[in-house]
């Protein structure tokens, strides 16, 4: 339904232009819904601020932060644009810690070929951040990586002059720790296992998707506490999201998941 689309963020603007897109018929058609998606993309791509979420956290701790910043309590301010076209957008403003959230798919013992992100002695760049090397990882007695180790690397901040001394080919987001806005995010998918669940005179409930929605508890940014229902951002890596109309507080953000990007983060 329309009310259920507009819950679930596709702006009246996107809506129209799918219709535009497909024109109008009198006789039953099925549309693709990526057609949807590719309008609010069109939609939102110009106009919606970034953020940084981590949708499943794993922990990172950085072993010699006190050593690089004079002390573990020291918190290292970090900013980036809160849109990359849109300077009057201004700056999202974020510090480090000794102690961030990762997303779990960034760390991997032993790396597949062409896999840039953390695995043991290998350097990446923590957006709008410095430089690490991961050092290795913490596990539970089940063997469970419950925290990945890594150093600073000094000097490295983005935005200075030794942001480039130190060449490397994988970037991840992270959300500090003692700052992390705890959040419950709907990650939608396909409601139906296939494209038409009822051609032929079959019956659509067989073919409902049973993975059409998965709630998960993240963490995100500091700039997104205290936001309004009905807003919507992208979500850097994961795609466009809106807080709920319904059931979103700011003392207790509920996002959900509109679509993801266009293109697929593979490495």
């Amino acid at each position: 339904t329309l009310v259920g689309l507009r819950r679930r963020g596709f702006t009246p603007e996107s809506i129209r232009a799918m219709v535009e897109a497909t024109g109008a018929s009198k006789q039953n058609a099925w549309i693709d819904d990526t057609v949807l998606d590719q309008a609010l993309r069109a939609d939102l791509e110009p106009q919606a601020p970034r953020a940084f979420a981590v949708l499943q956290p794993l922990k990172l701790k950085l072993t010699n932060y006190a050593e690089v910043f004079g002390s573990v309590d020291h918190r290292e301010p970090c900013e980036t644009a809160a849109h990359p076209h849109k300077p009057e957008l201004g700056l999202r403003k974020f510090s480090l810690g000794p102690e961030l959230w990762i997303e779990a798919e960034d760390f991997v013992e032993t790396p597949p070929k062409g896999y840039f992100r953390l695995f043991p002695g290998n350097k990446v760049r923590l957006k709008a951040g410095y430089i690490i090397e991961c050092t290795g990882a913490e596990k539970d007695a089940d063997g469970k990586v419950t925290a990945v180790l890594a150093s600073v690397i000094p000097d490295t901040k983005s935005g200075t002059p030794g942001a480039d001394a130190v060449k490397v080919k994988g970037t991840i987001g992270w959300v500090g720790a003692h700052e992390a806005v705890a959040a419950e995010v709907r990650l939608y998918e396909r409601l139906f296992s296939e494209a038409q669940p009822d051609a032929g005179g079959r019956d659509f409930i067989e073919f409902i998707n049973p993975n059409s929605l998965r709630v998960v508890q993240a963490f995100v940014e500091p700039s997104l506490a205290g936001a309004a229902a009905d807003q919507r951002w992208q979500f850097e890596r994961h795609g466009y999201f809106v807080t709920d109309r319904a059931d979103h507080k700011a003392d207790k953000p509920v996002f959900n998941k509109i679509t993801g990007l266009k293109d697929s983060f593979a490495k």
